[in-house]
């Protein structure tokens, strides 16, 4: 029974099937953030998102009856156990902003679509080696917010008046958003601020934040690597059983050639 049972959860249908269920919750999720929509359809959106808590439930205990204690070592199992235990919280009184969490349970596709497992171990592995770029941007941050604190803090106090105010400011012109206006306005004073401007866009925009996507690739890659050497040695494997099987129905009696004659 729990052979089969764990046949039956971890089939292709079965993975469907709790894939659909996720988006059509998390469609349902969207839509109660709607008032035209829930003057309308309210009583079905509840019962849809019920519904869908209770067959994640029954997923998971399905899956402990199978796994039993291995249930537990398995991380993306625990990852979707909390999720379900959040949405199991109470949501009366107090805790009713843990209504919003139920919304988490859209991100159990990561654990269920085997290629965004991927791409999450992918990100995970490259932490360590993210650490080390994110040490070098906080200090050339606080190096650039120092300096324009000292140097444009008086022309500009709205975004250089203090220290966190340029660190914001800098942080914001890393991402892209608005640095020109900053920066012509600061240049209305300093009309060498320019340089300034452009050695830290230069440094961090395109240096440092490229060093993280060339790490995260890296990680990738060699995640696609081990998969594919995974999938080599499977596949020899199966082939040597094909050709074991062949030779067991050549020489039924397990003799070799050698011997039978």
């Amino acid at each position: 029974m729990r052979e089969r049972v764990r046949a039956g959860v971890e089939s292709t249908g079965f993975q469907r099937f709790i894939t659909a269920v996720i988006v059509v919750n998390a469609a349902t999720l969207g839509l109660e953030t709607s008032p035209p929509m829930i003057a309308d359809y309210g009583p079905a959106l509840v019962f849809v998102d019920h519904l869908a808590l209770y067959i994640f439930v029954a997923e998971l205990l399905a899956k402990l009856y199978a796994h039993r204690l291995a249930f537990f070592r398995d991380p993306w199992n625990l990852f979707d156990t909390a999720i379900v235990l959040v949405s199991l919280l109470p949501t009366a009184g107090g805790l009713s902003v843990l209504r919003a969490l139920r919304v988490l349970r859209a991100l159990r596709l990561i654990s269920v679509v085997p290629s965004l497992r991927r791409v999450v171990s992918a990100l995970l592995t490259a932490v360590p080696g993210m650490t080390s770029i994110v040490v070098l941007l906080s200090l050339v941050l606080y190096v650039a917010a120092v300096m324009g604190t000292k140097l444009y803090g008086a022309t500009a106090p709205d975004y250089f008046g203090s220290l966190p105010t340029s660190l914001f400011t800098l942080f914001q012109m890393m991402t892209g958003d608005a640095w020109s206006d900053i920066t012509r306005e600061v240049m209305d004073e300093h009309p060498s601020a320019w340089i300034f401007f452009v050695v830290f866009m230069l440094t961090c925009t395109f240096v440092v934040l490229n060093l993280f996507i060339a790490v995260v690739v890296k990680a990738m890659e060699e995640d696609h690597t081990d998969d594919e050497f995974s999938r080599t040695v499977l596949a020899e494997l199966a082939a040597l059983r094909g050709e074991l099987a062949r030779l067991r129905e050549e020489t039924p009696s397990g003799e070799t050639a050698v011997q039978r004659e």
